[in-house]
């Protein structure tokens, strides 16, 4: 669909009746809420939602890393909150760790804990994960995705697009790739902007970029090299994630000799899924990593990315978060 999305309007044409339907079941379950059909949740602490309108990958959970670490340095408790998507529990909530198993609760709950070190919670009902990130201390909570999930109320709403692809066709799903309409975006408190490109017109606006810049041996997490290091290799490139073809266009930026290897975002993989005929190391993205640490062949390498955003993200959060709290006070 990424062509009738991204492409010339007319390819979508045959498809403008579905998205009125689907544009009337997004309005009736938004006014299900605010009519009070639908029980919403307030939970006793700051709750900010970092979700993006369109469908696939546009950097979400790198900027909730970026902002979560952020945040805890300049004294708050952040925790983050995740559906858990693909996770197999049981039972939920889920308090997700380091070493917990990403086929239970969901690859990007275990990356986030992996790399913040923060209380994470995975429940495809935000507001019971939210409740056990309070017992841990929590004194606000992310919620990474979570922009249409109206049952948890929520203090500040940042959406995050895609500078390359911007909104596409402007249009609704399945025409488009939007999941809600784009005037949505202007409800929002704040817009980040992965890359360069798309200029939403928002008071507050945020440019991020994720460069890539070296790579870790999967097998031991010791070896860490420069990603340059590789340039004129041959080397292939698994991603599972929303738009596997940033990952690819990087490590090409990068000067590598890239072996394209797609999968379906939040991929299950197996150990036949990375025994490739052809030689050479094998790169793929930090969510991938973390279903594929068990198995992987001794030539895999992670390839991490620091979120950089300019301006300060977490310092207008908190500013904006302070006012509101001074406001109410009068």
């Amino acid at each position: 669909m990424t062509s009738v999305w991204y492409g010339p309007r007319r390819r979508a044409w045959p498809l403008l009746p579905l998205s009125a339907l689907y544009a009337l079941g997004v309005a009736l379950h938004r006014l299900s809420y605010r009519l009070g059909l639908r029980p919403v949740t307030r939970l006793p602490v700051p709750v900010i939602v970092v979700g993006n309108l369109t469908v696939g990958g546009t950097g979400k959970t790198p900027l909730v890393i970026h902002l979560a670490r952020a945040l805890a340095a300049q004294g708050e408790r952040p925790g983050i909150l995740c559906r858990g998507y693909g996770g197999q529990a049981r039972q939920w909530p889920q308090r997700v760790t380091p070493a917990s198993d990403p086929e239970q609760v969901g690859d990007e709950p275990v990356l986030i804990a992996q790399r913040t070190g923060l209380p994470v919670a995975a429940d495809p009902l935000r507001a019971r994960a939210g409740r056990l990130l309070l017992e841990a201390g929590c004194t606000l909570l992310l919620t990474d995705d979570g922009l249409q999930h109206h049952a948890l109320a929520r203090d500040m709403e940042i959406a995050l697009v895609d500078g390359a692809r911007g909104l596409g066709n402007g249009w609704l799903l399945p025409a488009g790739p939007l999941r809600e309409s784009a005037r949505r975006l202007g409800r929002v408190d704040a817009v980040v902007v992965q890359g360069a490109g798309f200029t939403p017109a928002h008071a507050a606006t945020f440019r991020m970029t994720l460069p890539l810049l070296e790579v870790v041996d999967l097998a031991t997490r010791r070896d860490r090299r420069l990603l340059v290091d590789f340039a004129g290799r041959s080397v292939h490139a698994v991603a599972g994630i929303g738009h596997p073809q940033r990952f690819f266009d990087a490590l090409r930026g990068a000067g590598l000799e890239v072996v394209e290897h797609p999968f379906p975002d939040h991929y299950d993989y197996r150990p036949q899924d990375l025994a490739f005929a052809a030689p050479g190391p094998i790169f793929m993205t930090e969510k991938d990593a973390v279903k594929c640490a068990r198995f992987a062949p001794a030539n895999a390498w992670v390839v991490p990315v620091e979120a950089h955003v300019t301006p300060a993200l977490a310092d207008w959060v908190l500013a904006r978060l302070r006012h509101r709290d001074h406001t109410r006070d009068d």
